[in-house]
Parts: structure tokens; C-alpha cells; sequence
């Protein structure tokens, strides 16, 4: 008798064990065992508006569908959660335990009773419209995308312009899809060059495409998940993890979309919540993938990727990310630590594209350096897997469309800075990557073009050379790798090269501010001051903000005898920066001339 010396609370977590009665075990009621269970974890998506197939937001809904969740919760189909239990907790982690698909199945087999209405909880309080209230700016597909009415799954992309004039800092952002019937997910991309617009054939339009990478030319990494799919909780971020937005940029909003049988037309908006509060910490992501891995023969069950990468400095692991398509079997991430030990950082043993999630962390996870970070990924194409989407089963490559394969893992990560050193401990995490990725494959652009970029940030340009000249053969109509190869052909002195690269990156690109700035100082370096007056004006109307562009365009006038013009350009310099020494050199001795010219 002592076992029932429990309280109520301790009672309610035996296994499959309803609370005693009078006259035996009491039955299980809707309104005191079950009401509670719905109402947490599968009202947030089943209910009006949001993306489950039917509202469970009451006894006589609930009853409707009682057996068949009994069937999807006892095989854990619902609710979606797709990681085991792990060494890290992860937050908001929505499994039902044991004890309570037990209850399911008991309140089916007791007659699916209501209970006393004294017992009912009270309903979830859920925020129509934008969770955390109206945001600080609403963002708006400039046109609709209407999907087709049959078909494979469609992954289209919407470029959202953020029309701030001032750097801001956003603290939360929510994805309203516009049509969660059929928008499957979506992810955002910040766009700081707005050169995902290139890709529209008419101004507000979007493309498709699946995975998409955005430019940029300084080191700036993509630093948080940002990720929508049915049932989102939106969280802001915590206190010194906002992340920026310039003037100029664009959001790019990437949705994966499922036909519904009829034409559906989608037109998502963004909501945006400020705060005046810089970040102070930069996180960064680190993504670990193996694709050139993936070739996996038709009929195929057991096709393992793997792929490690050892940590180059201590690191705060804060969310996780992995991603894989249609053949993705199981999806495993661990960790050994420097003394040997081994960690499991998710593992998820019955992957379903059609639930994958940005996942965080309950608590920052350090790993210090020299830990190995490893994945193994398994995929199954053969006929048993049903969300094959060939069949007969094809060989199936590494690729970006729904029916090639990926073998991602993405995690959210803040470096720890390093003693003594005042190198940003991101690029030191991005080279170290880099490296890796290069060596494992050298056709890999990205890899090539991010170690090029950082050694030349650090001053070794002879090191970055072979590397942009190997991502310029990559991708030799890139607009960006031309420039930066004939910037770092114009550090090492090769100026006739340079210059070649250079031209080939405006022919690609006309109004490339960089390309045109970079050739005008090629042209100086040859004593051309007339060609350089030409790329240091177009420079400055592309940017008529920049400084330096007005003051060398103001110097090279100078040296054409065109000292009005150099006088209006130069004090030009000085009003966007008063401060300019060049400007205020130059300047000096333009007066000086003019003066002397009116004697």
C-alpha cells in the first residue's frame, strides 16, 4: 500500500495507470486527461488558420478524430518531432511521453467519455494576426506567385526590399506565408547586394529555385536561422543577438510549396521588430556538408555520408539544422571531445522532409577546440521507401532540385574569441571550414572563394590567388570572383592581368561599383589618369556617398588640369567625411593652383 502514498502528481506519471476510484480505476475523460495533452501540443497547428487539415480545439473535434490519434500518436507520427532524445536537451521539444499516448489509447477504450465540465482546462490563448503584436515594419511579396494546380513540389523565392535608410537592428522577425495550406516551409536569406533581384525576369516577380546562396564582398557569414513552418512560436532573440539590416538590403524568402489540386495563389509578408539595442555577440553558421558524397544507385536502402570537421577554437553550440530530401533515411550528428568522448548532438532515426526544423538548443552547447564535429547521413532508394519520388528508383546525384539529394548540417554557433588576439573569431572558424571544404573538394566555389577571400582580408595574397583563380575557373561569368580576382592580381602587381578581370567583371556586371573603383586604380597604377577620371566618376555617381571615390576622382581632374571639377569633387569627399586626409591634401594644393592661375 505504501506505492499509493504518492501524490496525485506522482500517480498521474505511472505507466498506462489511470487515478484510482471507488470502485477501481477511474476512466480516462476528455476534459481532465486529454483536454490538457490536445491543447498544448496540437492546437498550435490544429486550428482555423493554421496549417493542420482539422481544428482540435474541442471535445466533439477531438472525439471525431479519437482513433485515429491514437493511431498517429502511438506510432509517433504526430506530433511532428522528428529528434530522439539526446545528450542536449533541445527547447520546446513537443513528444508526448509514454504516460500520455497511453491515456489516448485508454480514453478510446473507456468510450471516449467528456468528463465533468468543472475538469475542462481553459482554451489556449493564441494570437491571431502577428504573435508578438504589430511589427516595427511589414514587408510584402511585390506580386503574388500563383502555384500550379498539379505537379511535383515547387520551391519558389520572393525578394522583399527593406526600405530602411539607416543600419537597424531587428530582434524578431515572423514569416506569414499567406497560404499555409500549401506552403509547406520557408527559410529567409539576407540579401545585402541585392543581387538576387538579378535573377527576376521583371522587377517583383521572384524564381525558383531550391537552395539559393546571396552574394557578399566583405566577410560578413550568415550569422541565424531564420525559418518558418506550421506552428512557429516566435521568440525574440535574446538580449545582444540581433541581427542587422542596411539600407539596401533584401530579404529573400525561399518557400517550399505543395500542390493542393486547384491554382493557389501565395503572396507572404515579413514582419520585422526592432530594437535599439546593437548585437554585441556574433554568432555565425557553420554548415558541414558532404553533396560530391552523393551518388547513390537505384535500389539502394543503406547509402551512408559521412563528413567531420575538427574545431579550430572554442565554440557555444546555440541551434541545429539538418537538412536532406525525399531519400533521407537516418540523420545523425555527434561530437568527440578532445579526451575521447563522444556526444550525440541530434539524431534523428526515421527522417520526413516534410518535418524538418531549426531546432535550439535548451542551453548553449560548448565544445572546445579540437573537438570533431562528424555526420553520417543514410538515405534509402530503393521501392520500400515511400516518399521515394521515383519509381521505379533512379540513381539519384547531389544537387539542388527536390529529386537530387543533400547531405547538410547546419549549426547556429558563437566563437569564443581567442587569448591574446584580436582576429575575429569567425573568420578564423570560416578559413579553418573553408580549408576543409577545399580539400575534400577542390571543384566546390564557395569553399575556393571564402579561403581566397579571408586569406586576402589577412593580408596573404599570394596564398589567395590560386584559390580565386580556381573559383574564377569554377565559375567564370561571375561577376564577383572577377573583381576580387583582379583586385588581388592589382595587390600582387600584375596590373595588364588585373585589369582584364576587371573589364570582364563590368561586361558582366555594368553598374558594379567595385569593379569600376578597382579599374580606375589599375589605370593610376599605369600613369592613365584620364581612363582612371572616367571609372573614378562613374564610381562616385554609383555611390555618391562614398568618399573615397570623390576624392580620387577629385585627384586624377587634378592631374588633368580640370581643377574646378577636382575643387567640386574634393569638397564633395569633405562634406560625406570631413575628416578625409586626401581630400583635405589634394584640396589644399587645387586651391593653391587656382590661385596661382588667377595672378
Amino acid at each position: 500500500m505504501r506505492r499509493f502514498a504518492l501524490s496525485v502528481a506522482g500517480l498521474a506519471l505511472l505507466l498506462g495507470e489511470a487515478a484510482m476510484g471507488q470502485h477501481g480505476p477511474r476512466k480516462v475523460t476528455f476534459n481532465r486527461e486529454i483536454a490538457p495533452i490536445v491543447f498544448h501540443n496540437c492546437a498550435p497547428c490544429h486550428r482555423p488558420g493554421e496549417g493542420g487539415p482539422f481544428p482540435l480545439m474541442n471535445y466533439r473535434e477531438v472525439a471525431s478524430h479519437a482513433r485515429q490519434i491514437v493511431t498517429v500518436t502511438a506510432s509517433r507520427f504526430m506530433p511532428p518531432w522528428l529528434p530522439d532524445k539526446g545528450d542536449y536537451p533541445l527547447a520546446d521539444d513537443a513528444r508526448l511521453t509514454p504516460q500520455q499516448i497511453a491515456l489516448f489509447a485508454r480514453w478510446v477504450k473507456d468510450g471516449e467519455l467528456e468528463g465533468a465540465a468543472k475538469d475542462l482546462p481553459a482554451l489556449p490563448h493564441f494570437v491571431e494576426g502577428w504573435q508578438l503584436g504589430k511589427p516595427d515594419m511589414i514587408l510584402k511579396a511585390p506580386k503574388p506567385f500563383v502555384l500550379p494546380a498539379s505537379g511535383s513540389d515547387t520551391y519558389w523565392n520572393f525578394v522583399l526590399p527593406i526600405p530602411v535608410e539607416r543600419t537597424r537592428w531587428v530582434k524578431a522577425i515572423e514569416i506569414r506565408p499567406g497560404n499555409k495550406k500549401v506552403v509547406h516551409h520557408a527559410n529567409i536569406l539576407l540579401d545585402r547586394l541585392g543581387t538576387a533581384r538579378e535573377m527576376e525576369k521583371t522587377p517583383g516577380d521572384g524564381f525558383g529555385g531550391m537552395e539559393i546562396r546571396v552574394e557578399s564582398e566583405v566577410f560578413d557569414p550568415d550569422s541565424h536561422l531564420l525559418f518558418w513552418k506550421p506552428g512557429t512560436r516566435i521568440e525574440p532573440e535574446p538580449d545582444g543577438l540581433a541581427f542587422r539590416v542596411d539600407k539596401g538590403t533584401d530579404l529573400l524568402l525561399n518557400a517550399h510549396l505543395q500542390p493542393s489540386g486547384k491554382p493557389e495563389p501565395i503572396q507572404p509578408t515579413v514582419g520585422l521588430y526592432f530594437t535599439d539595442k546593437p548585437a554585441d555577440k556574433k554568432p555565425m553558421l557553420l554548415e558541414i556538408e558532404h553533396d560530391s558524397a552523393l551518388d547513390i544507385p537505384a535500389g539502394v536502402k543503406d547509402f551512408a555520408v559521412t563528413d567531420s570537421f575538427t574545431l579550430p577554437l572554442d565554440v557555444d553550440v546555440l541551434a541545429v539544422y539538418p537538412h536532406a530530401h525525399y531519400l533521407g533515411k537516418d540523420i545523425l550528428a555527434m561530437v568527440t571531445m578532445p579526451d575521447g568522448t563522444k556526444k550525440t548532438l541530434i539524431h534523428i532515426p526515421h527522417w520526413d522532409v516534410n518535418w524538418q526544423a531549426v531546432f535550439t538548443y535548451a542551453k548553449p552547447v560548448t565544445l572546445r577546440r579540437g573537438t570533431v564535429i562528424s555526420m553520417r547521413y543514410t538515405y534509402d532508394n530503393s521501392e520500400d521507401n515511400i516518399a521515394n519520388p521515383n519509381h521505379p528508383p533512379q540513381r539519384v546525384l547531389g544537387g539542388n532540385r527536390a529529386t537530387d539529394e543533400m547531405a547538410h548540417l547546419w549549426l547556429q554557433v558563437l566563437p569564443h574569441a581567442q587569448p591574446d588576439s584580436t582576429v575575429d573569431p569567425r573568420m578564423v572558424l570560416q578559413e579553418a571550414l573553408s580549408r576543409h571544404e577545399v580539400e575534400k573538394d577542390a571543384t566546390n566555389f564557395e569553399a575556393q572563394y571564402n579561403l581566397a577571400a579571408i586569406c586576402s582580408m589577412r593580408g596573404d595574397v599570394k596564398e589567395a590567388l590560386p584559390h580565386y583563380e580556381a573559383a574564377a575557373a569554377l565559375r567564370p561569368k561571375d561577376p564577383v570572383v572577377n573583381n576580387a580576382l583582379g583586385s588581388a592580381l592589382l595587390s600582387n602587381g600584375s596590373v595588364g592581368p588585373a585589369i582584364e578581370r576587371l573589364k570582364e567583371a563590368l561586361a558582366l556586371r555594368p553598374g558594379y561599383f567595385d569593379a569600376h573603383y578597382n579599374l580606375a586604380i589599375a589605370y593610376s597604377s599605369q600613369d592613365n589618369p584620364a581612363e582612371a577620371a572616367r571609372e573614378f566618376g562613374e564610381a562616385a555617381r554609383l555611390k555618391p556617398g562614398d568618399a573615397n571615390a570623390h576624392a580620387n576622382f577629385g585627384a586624377t581632374l587634378a592631374q588633368l588640369g580640370r581643377l574646378e571639377e577636382a575643387k567640386r569633387e574634393l569638397e564633395a569627399a569633405l562634406k560625406i567625411e570631413p575628416g578625409h586626409e586626401l581630400a583635405k591634401e589634394n584640396l589644399a594644393q587645387v586651391n593653391e593652383m587656382l590661385a596661382e592661375g588667377k595672378k
